[in-house]
């Protein structure tokens, strides 16, 4: 009976920030992963997806819960786990099969039996004759190749891939993606079981057994669901299309314990979405008929899951649209907004952000509040770094200087670094 290789319980990983606070990368995280399972993690952008893998791996540590790894707690990096990274991690100056023999002594083998074993990999992964290359001779696939090849001569238990196609083009990603899945259910790797990041929901569909689906602000486990499609699978059936929308609706779906509008002591994570991408989504969708089907959506405008959840999660909270069964829906609000000329969409915006967006209605009584109305981006900085790191708190205070300017509520002075308003709140047209 299959046991339980690698289990997480009430892990926790935060970062410490000046004043003694922390901000929360992962809350609350407890997993299990059974020999033979291929598990994806799945979440949006900044989840926490890699650093969770990380831990797992034993290459990062948490700052609270236990890892165990075979029954036994896990302290660090297991000669029984590989790794497979998104950049391709090979050393230019190493031939391919050096590549792939790389650390193969330091567990005591001889220098012809790791020589042996790069080799067999090499060719388990279609790259026979390619031994004596260097990495600068290889296409961008056959560079992941070796990393494969080279993460599966350790033999590993687990093998860890943190988004491993992602720095591929669409034919490649696809090619490789179909080789290791028959790599995998042919048996040929030697490894008992697969923890898979990646932020393309068709990827994890097509190639894992279970997903599991993380929140962010801080990550927790949205969803665990088993994938239960018989191999090979085929994307245009339509129980691959069921579950690729299954997804799709759990990972735009507001949790229930983090609501879009959130209590006091939370901020907000506002999507990283100008506000002509957010317009130019709602009015093709509009065009539509008002709705379409969230992975019909992505295919048509060619994009990835990353590109278009902000977009979406943006239309949601400003309540242009919301998410239903795996379908995007323009609301009656978003139909007016579509409709309208410019000067009548920058007034349905202006109401819409004032009405749901935390950090833009505290800027507008900051500004408000001060003599000259006008305050450093600084000062904004500062309270939200006590809620998300440095890069986020600066991506959150330009989301809001976007959608805020085209508002027409405020403005912003380059090279001041400056919010301010134009004319007094209250005399604004």
């Amino acid at each position: 009976m299959p046991h339980v290789v690698l289990e997480t319980r009430n892990l926790k990983k935060s970062f410490p920030m000046s004043g003694g606070k922390e901000i929360v990368v992962l809350e609350d995280i407890n997993i299990k992963v059974m020999e033979g399972e291929f598990v994806s993690i799945l979440g949006p952008s900044g989840a926490g997806k890699s650093t969770l893998l990380r831990i797992m791996a034993g290459l990062a540590m948490p700052s609270a819960g236990d890892i165990f790894y075979n029954g036994m707690p896990l302290k660090s990096v297991k000669p029984k786990i590989g790794m497979v990274f998104q950049s391709f991690a090979l050393f230019p100056w190493l031939s391919v099969v050096e590549n792939a023999e790389l650390g193969l002594k330091s567990y005591g083998l001889s220098d012809e039996e790791a020589r042996e074993r790069a080799v067999k990999m090499l060719d388990i992964v279609g790259l026979d004759g390619f031994e004596d290359a260097y990495p600068r001779e290889l296409s961008g696939g056959m560079r992941q190749r070796v990393g494969i090849a080279r993460a599966l001569a350790l033999e590993p238990e687990v093998l860890f891939m943190d988004e491993p196609f992602s720095a591929l083009d669409v034919l490649t990603a696809d090619n490789l993606r179909s080789e290791v899945i028959d790599l995998w259910i042919q048996k040929k790797m030697p490894i008992k079981s697969v923890i898979f990041v990646t932020h393309n929901i068709e990827e994890a569909v097509f190639m894992s057994g279970r997903a599991i689906v993380l929140s962010h602000n801080p990550a927790r486990v949205k969803a665990d669901m088993s994938i239960d499609i018989p191999y090979p699978r085929n994307k245009s059936t339509r129980e691959f299309q069921y579950i690729v929308d299954r997804i799709y609706t759990i990972l735009t779906k507001p949790s229930e314990e983090i609501p879009f509008l959130l209590k006091l002591e939370r901020y907000q994570f506002l999507p990283h979405a100008k506000v002509g991408a957010i317009a130019g989504l709602i009015e093709m969708v509009h065009d539509k008929g008002g709705r379409i089907d969230v992975s019909t959506l992505a295919s048509e405008l060619s994009m990835e899951v990353d590109d278009i959840f902000p977009l979406m999660e943006a239309a949601v909270f400003l309540g242009f649209g919301e998410i239903k069964e795996g379908d995007f829906i323009i609301t009656d609000k978003g139909a007016v907004f579509s409709e309208a000329d410019t000067l009548q969409k920058k007034e349905i915006f202006r109401d819409t952000a004032l009405s749901n967006i935390q950090l833009i209605k505290q800027i507008m009584q900051v500004l408000s509040s001060t003599v000259k109305h006008r305050m450093s981006e600084d000062f904004f900085i500062d309270i939200l770094e006590n809620h998300f790191t440095t890069d986020e708190a600066w991506n959150q205070l330009e989301t809001a200087i976007d959608w805020g300017r085209y508002a027409e509520l405020f403005a912003y002075d380059y090279d001041s670094g400056e919010l301010y308003l134009e004319q007094p709140a209250g005399q604004q047209q």
